[in-house]
C-alpha cells in the first residue's frame, strides 16, 4: 500500500512542486558553549484536584481525572508514564490550598470536595486519605515517576479582606503528612508550597514577607525529617510572576531555601476564547512570553542565585483549556515553542497542565489515549538534551528554531516549527566552528522537479545517496491535513497505540546530513545530527 502511495505521489509531484511556495533559511548553530541548561526531567505533567463538578463554559471536562478519583490502575496510564523513563509529575492545582491530609490529629472526618458557594473556587475543603496516597505512590513507584507535591499553604490563615489572607501558616497537618510519607519511604523529589497565592493571587493571596517566613519554617521541617538522607527541594510560590513579590520572597526566605521559583503561564486566553487558534499561529504573540522568562531569570540572579526558574503549570488556555484546540495537533505549536523559549532562559522544569484532566490533558480524560501533545512531549524528552545552544538564523518569523545538545546519540538536536499555513521552509544547518553541514556556501538548488523529488523521497524514508554522515528527522503533521485533528502523523505514519495499548515506536527517517531540511507548512520537525561537532556537548 505504501509503495502505491509513493508512486502516486511521484506521478503528481511536478504539479505539487509548482503549486507550493517555500523559502530558503540558514540556521547557524553555535556549539562552542551552552547558554542555559535544563534538568533531566525538564518535561513534567500535572495531576490536579478538580472533581467532576468543575465546569466552565457549559461543559464539565474533568470527569474522573482528579487525584482523588482517577483510575490509578488503568494500564494505559502506567504505560504513558513509563514511556518517559522517567516523567516528572507535579501533584497540585487550584484546590491545593483547601486540601487536608488524613493524619491521626486531623480532628475532622476525611471527606472529598463538594460544591460550596462560600469556598474558594466554589468548593469546600477536601481530604486525601492515606489509603489513596498509598495507591498513588504504588503508581509512582511502579512507573518510576519523579514527584513534586504541592502542599496546602493557606492552612491556619484567616481572610483579612476580600482575596487577601493573613497570619502564619499552620504546618501541623502538612508535617504529619510529610512524616507519614517519609516513614513509608515514598520518594518525593520536591515539596512545593502553595498554589497561585503570589502577587494579587487567584482567589486568594498572601503577602510575600509572611510567605517567606513560612518557607523558612517549611525548610526546617524538611531538614528535620530528612536529616540523614537526600533532602527534597523546596519550591515556591506556584503562581503568576509578579516581579516585586517574587524578589521580596527571595529576600525574606534567604539563601538555600527556595531552590525552584515556580511560576504559571496561560498566555493563549480563556478556554472559550475564539481567538486561541489564531494566537497559536501568531509568532509575535508567542514571543511575548519571553519577557516573563527573561525577567524572572534576572530577578533570581539578583535576589536568589541559589534558586532556579521552573514553570510549575502551563496549559495554554486557562479554565480547563479549549475544547476545540487543546487536544488537537494545532496545540503542539505553542507547547513546543514555549518549551524552546523557556529552556533558553535556564528554566529547569516545565510542567504541562495536565497529564490527564480538562481539555488540555496529554491523555484523553475518558479513554486515557494520548493526545497529540503527548507525543510532542515524548519526542522532546527523548531527543533534546540538557544543554541549550545559541543559534542565528534569518528568514520568516513564522519559522521557529531551537537547538540543544543531543540527548541520546551526542551531537545536536534541532527543533523546527513552521507556523505558516502556506509557505514551506528549506533549512540549511551550519556550524559556526566552520564545520559545513550544507553544500557549498549556500543552498544548492536543483531543478524544481529533481529538488522536489529528493525532498519527497527523503520524507518517506528512502536512504539519501549523497554524503556519508546521516541525520535523523522526525516530521510531525496533522492527519488529513486538518490542523484540528486528534491524530498526529510522524513521518506520514499515524501515532496510535498498539493493539496491546503500548506507546508506538517513533522511528526517524535517515537523511544525508549535507542536504537541506524541508519543513512543510504547518508542520514540526525534530532533527538530530549525531556527528555535529559541538564542543559544549
Amino acid at each position: 500500500m505504501r509503495l502505491w502511495s509513493l508512486l502516486l505521489l511521484l506521478v503528481c509531484l511536478p504539479t505539487l512542486i509548482l503549486s507550493e511556495d517555500y523559502s530558503d533559511v540558514t540556521v547557524i548553530v553555535r556549539g562552542s558553549k551552552t547558554i542555559a541548561a535544563t534538568s533531566d526531567e525538564f518535561i513534567c505533567a500535572t495531576l490536579d484536584w478538580w472533581p467532576p463538578e468543575k465546569c466552565n463554559y457549559d461543559q464539565c471536562p474533568w470527569g474522573k481525572a482528579s487525584i482523588l478519583n482517577m483510575d490509578l490502575t488503568n494500564p494505559l496510564l502506567a504505560k504513558a508514564i513509563q514511556a518517559f523513563s522517567p516523567l516528572r509529575i507535579r501533584v497540585g492545582g487550584s484546590l491545593q490550598d483547601q486540601v487536608v491530609y488524613e493524619t491521626p490529629n486531623l480532628g475532622s472526618p476525611c471527606r472529598p470536595f463538594t460544591k460550596a458557594s462560600s469556598g474558594l473556587f466554589g468548593f469546600s475543603k477536601g481530604c486525601i486519605t492515606m489509603e489513596r496516597w498509598d495507591a498513588m505512590n504504588d503508581l509512582f513507584l511502579n512507573t518510576g515517576a519523579v514527584i513534586t507535591f504541592g502542599l496546602n499553604a493557606l492552612r491556619g490563615r484567616k481572610q483579612i479582606r476580600k482575596g487577601v489572607w493573613g497570619g502564619a501558616w499552620n504546618s501541623s497537618n502538612a508535617q504529619e503528612f510529610m512524616e507519614y510519607t517519609v516513614s513509608m519511604n515514598y520518594p518525593i523529589d520536591s515539596w512545593e508550597f502553595g498554589n497561585e497565592l503570589s502577587g494579587s493571587g487567584i482567589g486568594a493571596s498572601v503577602g510575600a514577607e509572611q510567605y517567606g517566613k513560612d518557607l523558612v519554617a517549611l525548610q526546617k521541617i524538611v531538614n528535620q525529617l530528612y536529616e540523614n538522607s537526600s533532602k527534597p527541594l523546596v519550591l515556591a510560590p506556584g503562581g503568576f510572576y509578579d516581579k516585586q513579590w517574587f524578589a521580596m520572597l527571595l529576600d525574606v526566605s534567604g539563601p538555600n531555601v527556595v531552590r525552584g521559583m515556580t511560576h504559571h503561564i496561560y498566555n493563549l486566553g480563556a478556554g472559550n476564547d475564539p481567538h486561541v487558534a489564531n494566537r497559536i499561529l501568531d509568532p509575535q504573540h508567542l514571543s511575548r512570553v519571553s519577557d516573563t522568562f527573561r525577567d524572572l531569570q534576572l530577578t533570581i540572579q539578583r535576589h536568589g542565585p541559589w534558586s532556579a526558574p521552573w514553570v510549575g503549570e502551563a496549559g495554554g488556555a486557562y479554565n480547563s483549556g479549549s475544547r476545540t484546540v487543546s487536544n488537537t495537533f494545532l496545540d503542539s505549536f505553542w507547547y513546543l515553542d514555549q518549551l524552546g523559549q523557556s529552556a533558553k532562559y535556564d528554566t529547569k522544569v516545565y510542567c504541562r497542565q495536565t497529564l490527564i484532566g480538562g481539555n488540555y490533558g496529554l491523555l484523553d480524560t475518558d479513554t486515557y489515549v494520548p493526545n497529540p501533545d503527548y507525543y510532542s512531549a515524548l519526542l522532546w524528552h527523548r531527543l533534546m538534551g540538557n544543554g541549550v545552544l545559541s543559534i542565528d538564523f534569518g528568514g520568516t518569523s513564522y519559522l521557529r528554531a531551537y537547538a540543544h545538545c543531543g540527548k541520546q546519540k551526542g551531537g545536536i538536536a534541532l527543533l523546527l516549527i513552521n507556523l505558516s499555513q502556506n509557505m514551506g521552509s528549506m533549512v540549511t544547518v551550519r556550524n559556526d566552528l566552520n564545520v559545513g553541514l550544507a553544500q557549498g556556501q549556500g543552498i544548492t538548488r536543483d531543478s524544481s522537479f529533481v529538488h522536489g523529488l529528493k525532498r519527497t523521497v527523503s520524507w518517506v524514508g528512502s536512504k539519501a545517496s549523497d554524503g556519508l554522515e546521516k541525520r535523523e528527522e522526525y516530521h510531525l503533521t496533522a492527519e488529513d491535513g486538518n490542523r484540528f485533528a486528534r491524530t498526529m502523523l510522524l513521518n506520514g505514519v499515524p501515532l496510535e497505540l498498539t493493539e496491546d495499548g503500548d506507546i508506538p515506536p517513533m522511528y526517524p527517517v535517515q537523511v544525508s546530513a549535507s542536504s537541506p531540511i524541508y519543513v512543510a507548512p504547518l508542520s514540526i520537525a525534530f532533527v538530530v545530527f549525531p556527528d555535529f561537532e559541538a564542543d559544549a556537548c
